[in-house]
């Protein structure tokens, strides 16, 4: 890591701060926020990367991305996907199809430790994982920054340990491998009580904790219904050509202009088929039958079909790195 930083860094680690989405009431404010927060992270770090999970948010922030790149001539920095192992696998097929059509280099990161105990021991989700097996570099994650006393943990995400070991370790370890400053991320306030004190650009520069970088956010102010309404009206006709201009809203799987399919469109099947939020395989169902968007969103919890959804979890899981 850049031994000054973040002194070479000018930007203002306050904006955002007690602000929320009603504050950019207009679809057009929300955007043009978006673009001023994502120029800036892309101009101001040396190394910036995108954090990209296939979902609605991640996919959000990298078309503004591409857009902002294309438009200011700056270059697309790589995106990080976190393989945690237990994704569906059409978030994966979703995955290596976009970052193909849109010439994406991507860092699948993981704790190939922990997968390779897993393999080797031909675990399944919730199977126990002994600790003490495990190299020193997850068991010092699991003593020292996570003081964890137990001699297991299961092989779920949606715990403490394990949440920690499989996505923040892995992300923290590419952070360090391929020296990332700075990393765009699709964090927004109105998702969790634990992110609504985020700000554009949020500080992580504890080294005992983390490889010191920045959260770069340009979506902090989009609530889930003007994520959508973002994808039909500019992302989609953006990326995909035959797609209408003005925009198309589809009222079913199969509803998609001009012999359109899914596989065309820059939105992970998943939604298509009534799931709102993509924990993983093992802890998210649908939440309805109907596609994400068409759900009742304001009467509703997003992470309704998740398994975890636990404020203070999560509040120590952000202390410790995680997104």
């Amino acid at each position: 890591m850049t031994e000054n930083f973040p002194d070479y860094v000018d930007v203002d680690y306050d904006d955002g701060e007690g602000q929320t989405p009603e504050e950019y009431p207009h679809i057009h404010d929300k955007i043009e926020k978006a673009i001023e927060v994502t120029r800036e992270g892309l101009e101001q770090y040396e190394n910036p990367a995108v954090m990209w999970t296939g979902g609605k948010d991640s996919t959000l922030v990298l078309y503004f991305v591409k857009e902002v790149a294309d438009r200011f001539d700056l270059e697309v920095p790589p995106a990080i996907f976190i393989d945690h192992y237990q994704h569906f696998d059409e978030i994966h097929d979703f995955v290596d199809h976009w970052a193909d059509e849109w010439d994406l280099e991507v860092v699948y990161a993981r704790n190939e430790d922990i997968g390779s105990y897993v393999e080797e021991n031909d675990l399944e989700p919730g199977d126990e994982i002994d600790i003490s097996e495990l190299s020193e570099h997850n068991q010092h994650h699991v003593d020292n920054i996570l003081e964890y006393e137990e001699d297991t943990f299961p092989f779920l995400l949606d715990t403490y340990a394990g949440n920690h070991l499989l996505k923040t370790v892995a992300l923290n370890d590419a952070l360090e491998e391929y020296d990332i400053d700075g990393i765009l991320s699709g964090v927004r306030w109105d998702e969790q009580e634990a992110r609504a004190d985020e700000t554009f650009f949020s500080p992580r520069h504890d080294p005992d904790i983390y490889p010191p970088h920045d959260r770069i956010q340009p979506i902090l102010q989009f609530d889930e219904a003007a994520v959508w309404e973002a994808f039909w009206n500019f992302a989609v006709p953006d990326t995909v050509s035959e797609f209408p201009d003005d925009g198309y809203v589809p009222q079913s799987d199969d509803d998609l202009p001009n012999d359109l399919t899914q596989d065309d469109i820059p939105v992970s099947p998943k939604y298509f088929a009534g799931f709102r939020s993509l924990g993983s395989e093992v802890s998210t169902e649908k939440a309805d039958t109907e596609p994400a968007w068409l759900q009742n969103l304001e009467e509703t919890t997003e992470r309704a079909g998740r398994a975890q959804d636990k404020e203070d979890l999560m509040e120590r899981l952000r202390d410790l790195g995680y997104m």
